[in-house]
């Protein structure tokens, strides 16, 4: 005989209770209705909650299987339940503490509760002992029995939803999930369940099979995956709301998407079936994109300028062209027609700006490198005592200029009256010329005093004496030539120092 033999009607009493009370002469008749949603959620939890019960009532036994034991156990745990669901309440509210469920008066948590004790009771001494329990093997086992009950219809869903209705009368202290109306009479009560909140319906949308009481029609309509709702992203198309969300990812003509010229600087986002008329009206900006992307050091201006004259000269050309890359080919075509960008007036004074700050920064560079390694001659009045003098490359102008000036000064004490000029001091003279030009020499300053008795343009050298042979009396010259001649070696050494950059 097979182990999934259906239990006889008796097996459970699930009549509805009828209180007879003549000394009071109450109602006699009770609505049996509860909510048909919860009935058929708790009756969902019987069959794994049998399925355990046999598990672990047969592990370790070689002589028996779960299957074997089943129709035995279902009995017992049909009874155990009505039993236990009539005395819970009242151990509940006379224990101040041990049951888990204390805290939760739903009529669903009490009962699988419930379910899970029968369960606990059941266990075999093999189950208690050993890791069985804790097991992943234990699981698979529970969920593959548990689905052979439920295909071979082991238990039908009906009689498992009329002891529910029994459970739930029971435990539903608060009355929020059946009918608690009583009548005195039958015909009272047979008036009143088509009117009851809790009379079932089958959901009416086309694929959906759910039984529910008929004052939970609105929640069950608000969640049902088989109702037809319109587009949520407000397309035309009406769809079951279980495909709701693909319809918005995949196919949805109001799905965003981006603009196909992103890559290139446009980042609106636009729903699909507006792409034309968003290339349309944003034209002009993906034109811009382009050549922004093309002439990268452009300012906004000239190229917006340069987008109106690809507009005015190719407009057919280009009007008719959607796609990013043959648009980008095209405009690099046209746009070489065109010839150079007319660069504005502001940007070339920026970059003369630019260009000029790094030339005097140079020049600064290249001035204090020659500050730092030229000459250095501090000239002050006619008291000035003699500096050395360091030539560079960069004063040769200045020292021929002081050469010149030696050499005209012997000319004019010629014109002056000097009888005799020392062959000796014409080659000092050219020696001293000479040497300056070499190499950095003392420069000597030019004794001014009339009572000196020293003819101007005469070297003095302090470091040897002047052999009476070769000295020369010449004429006395007037003070205003000699101071002439003083300022305009003033004057070509000052020069100099301005050329070199050197502070005076």
């Amino acid at each position: 005989e097979s182990p999934f033999t259906d239990l006889p009607q008796n097996d459970v009493e699930l009549t509805p209770d009828k209180v007879k009370d003549e000394k009071e002469g109450g109602p006699t008749f009770h609505c049996d209705l509860c909510d048909a949603e919860l009935v058929y959620t708790i009756a969902q939890a019987f069959l794994p909650g049998l399925s355990t019960a046999c598990v672990d009532n047969t592990t370790g036994d070689v002589f028996k299987s779960p299957g074997s034991v089943a129709a035995e156990i279902r009995k017992e745990m049909a009874e155990y339940l009505t039993q236990r669901s009539e005395t819970f309440v009242a151990e509940s509210v006379v224990l101040d503490a041990g049951l888990e469920v204390q805290a939760s008066d739903h009529p669903y948590d009490i009962i699988a509760y419930l379910i899970d004790e029968f369960a606990t009771t059941k266990r075999n001494l093999f189950s208690r002992v050993s890791e069985w329990l804790l097991s992943d093997k234990r699981e698979d086992k529970i969920d593959d029995f548990s689905q052979e009950m439920e295909i071979n219809g082991f238990w039908s869903i009906d009689k498992r939803e009329a002891i529910v209705q029994t459970l739930l009368k029971n435990v539903d202290l608060k009355n929020e999930f059946h009918c608690d109306m009583k009548f005195y009479s039958a015909d009272e009560l047979a008036q009143h369940v088509p009117t009851c909140k809790y009379r079932s319906m089958i959901c009416q949308n086309e694929g959906c099979y759910a039984k529910y009481s008929i004052s939970q029609m609105e929640n069950h309509d608000s969640v049902c995956p088989y109702k037809m709702i319109p587009c949520e992203q407000n397309c035309s198309a009406s769809l079951m709301r279980r495909d709701m969300d693909r319809h918005c990812i995949t196919v949805c003509p109001m799905k965003l998407v981006n603009c196909p010229f992103y890559s290139v600087g446009c980042k609106s986002a636009i729903p699909q079936c507006k792409i034309e008329e968003h290339r349309s009206s944003e034209f002009h900006s993906h034109l811009l994109y382009i050549l922004q992307g093309i002439h990268k050091e452009a300012s906004v201006e000239v190229l917006r300028k340069r987008v109106e004259q690809l507009l005015q000269k190719y407009s057919s050309k280009l009007a008719n062209i959607r796609d990013l890359r043959s648009l980008t080919y095209k405009v690099k075509d046209l746009d070489a027609k065109l010839g150079p960008l007319k660069v504005c007036a502001t940007n070339e004074v920026d970059v003369a700006t630019k260009t000029a700050g790094k030339l005097q920064i140079l020049e600064a560079s290249d001035a204090n490198k020659v500050t730092e390694k030229g000459a250095e001659t501090r000239v002050v009045g006619f008291e000035a005592k003699p500096q050395s003098l360091e030539v560079t490359r960069t004063n040769k102008d200045s020292i021929e200029a002081v050469k010149a000036e030696i050499m005209d000064s012997a000319a004019k004490q010629q014109s002056l009256g000097v009888k005799s000029l020392n062959k000796v001091s014409k080659e000092g003279l050219k020696t001293k010329a000479t040497d300056v030009e070499a190499k950095p020499q003392s420069l000597e300053n030019t004794i001014t005093n009339k009572d000196s008795g020293v003819a101007p343009g005469t070297r003095v050298n302090h470091h040897e004496a002047r052999p009476p042979s070769l000295e020369v009396t010449p004429k006395k010259v007037s003070e205003a030539t000699i101071e002439n001649s003083v300022k305009d070696v003033e004057g070509k050494v000052r020069l100099s120092k301005v050329s070199t950059g050197e502070n005076w």
